[in-house]
């Protein structure tokens, strides 16, 4: 059966863990894909957000800057496991089904979260408590470096031929929803809570939110259909061998990953940045994360319909230049000027660019890829390139800010990695309008 030759609304088309051969899903399959993902990464990144209060209840040190960089290391450990994830999660969605890796991924998650809602101070267990933490951040990488393969896969093979953009779209609007999400609990924790209860017990709070969140994803997964049709796989393309074929693609996407990587985790870092370096009061900062949510999601599906209409590569092109041209400036601007407007406003237009940018980026890298090594090769892509960059990037910001003492750092390693991810793009094909490979 090609999924491009759908039969839309049929019982057993879509019966939960069947091979689904649509025209359009129904929305609830989209929300149950979306929900998931903005779940996981909502997890992940809400680390990022509250790293101060973390790096003291786990790892004490002798500077207020050394207790951070502890904290960021052990954020950028996630990274370490996410090739992990990303291979073997990937090569079960490609074999098993998409379905099955995503409730996989979200159990993952769950255990992840609540290992760091519930586990004691430093003060309280002593050495356990860091080594605990590092087991919860190594299984939540897992988690996420098998989730965006087989979630850009459905969405790629289960989307109309000629709105892929806006359905795979929701792969990066989805994280926005995330971002959203926790920045919104950030905003009241830090406006209701002083900072000894935020460091006593507010930045678990969000943790505890997603446990209880978690449980509805996975019913909603539960339900998903099924987009692989292993019938009509080529041999030729599956397994090693597929991903030795097609090795130059995965190269290529890699290096375009990294652009987008380094600007969201500097986008999700600019809470922390605002109250280390800015010295602006927690509410203002968190204020920031809001803002990076929101433009995130807006911004992606709109970058997903301006795939459809004007192409992949354009779309992705254009906005990852003006990033690399205009992050330092902004950055300047942001250091003159050091208000709660200024950082809503330079957050939110950098987050605008990345994502208008790293939505058609997610769409036409799965789009090249055949069926068989769709999600692994997906995945591979994003976690390798995500992990080595994604993981570092806020430490390594960090650690420049505080050896160059010069505010305005993060902009020129953003800078860099901009110019090398828009490189790789003019070298990637077309896609728009292409058949999808079996």
């Amino acid at each position: 059966m090609n999924s491009e030759a759908l039969v839309a609304g049929g019982p057993a088309a879509m019966a939960p863990g069947r091979p689904v051969a649509t025209a359009r899903i129904p929305t609830s399959v989209i929300v149950a894909t979306v929900a998931g993902n903005a779940l996981e990464f909502y997890d992940f990144v809400a680390y990022a957000f509250f790293a101060v209060y973390i790096g003291k209840t786990f790892f004490p040190a002798s500077t207020p800057l050394g207790s951070l960089l502890l904290s960021l290391a052990v954020f950028g450990v996630g990274f370490v496991a996410r090739p992990i994830g990303g291979i073997v999660i990937g090569a079960f969605a490609d074999r098993a089904g998409r379905r099955a890796a995503l409730l996989l991924t979200i159990a993952l998650i769950t255990i992840g979260t609540l290992g760091l809602a519930l586990t004691p101070s430093f003060a309280s267990i002593g050495l356990a408590a860091p080594i605990i933490v590092v087991i919860c951040r190594l299984i939540q990488g897992l988690a996420l470096g098998g989730e965006i393969g087989p979630s850009a896969a459905f969405l790629i093979e289960a989307a109309p031929a000629d709105q892929r953009g806006i359905y795979g779209s929701w792969i990066l609007a989805s994280q926005g929803i995330g971002i959203l999400i926790a920045g919104f609990l950030g905003l009241g924790l830090s406006a209701t809570l002083s900072s000894a209860e935020m460091l006593a017990w507010g930045w678990r709070v969000p943790f505890v939110v997603g446990i209880l969140l978690l449980p509805v994803a996975l019913y909603l997964r539960r339900n998903m259909p099924e987009t692989l049709h292993t019938e009509a796989v080529e041999q030729a393309d599956t397994g090693m061998a597929g991903l030795a074929r097609h090795r130059g693609i995965i190269v290529l996407a890699v290096l375009i990953v990294i652009g987008g990587t380094v600007s969201t985790y500097l986008g999700n870092y600019m809470t922390t940045y605002a109250i280390a370096t800015l010295k602006m009061a927690p509410v203002n900062a968190m204020g920031a994360t809001v803002i990076v949510g929101l433009s995130t999601l807006v911004f992606a599906v709109m970058g997903g319909w301006m795939c459809d209409r004007y192409g992949r590569r354009p779309v992705m092109l254009w906005p990852r230049v003006a990033a690399a041209v205009l992050t330092v400036p902004c950055f300047l601007f942001l250091v003159a000027h050091p208000t709660p407007s200024t950082l809503f406003l330079v957050s939110g237009f950098l987050a605008a660019l990345t994502a208008i940018s790293g939505a058609a980026s997610l769409v036409a890298i799965p789009e090249l890829l055949p069926r068989g090594i769709r999600a692994t090769g997906m995945a591979i892509a994003y976690a390798v390139g995500v992990a080595l960059f994604g993981g570092t990037t806020q430490f390594i910001i960090t650690w420049l800010i505080g050896a160059t003492h010069n505010p305005v750092s993060p902009a020129w390693y953003v800078a860099g990695a901009s110019v090398i991810t828009a490189l790789a793009m003019l070298a990637l094909p077309e896609t728009k309008g292409r058949a999808l490979q079996n």
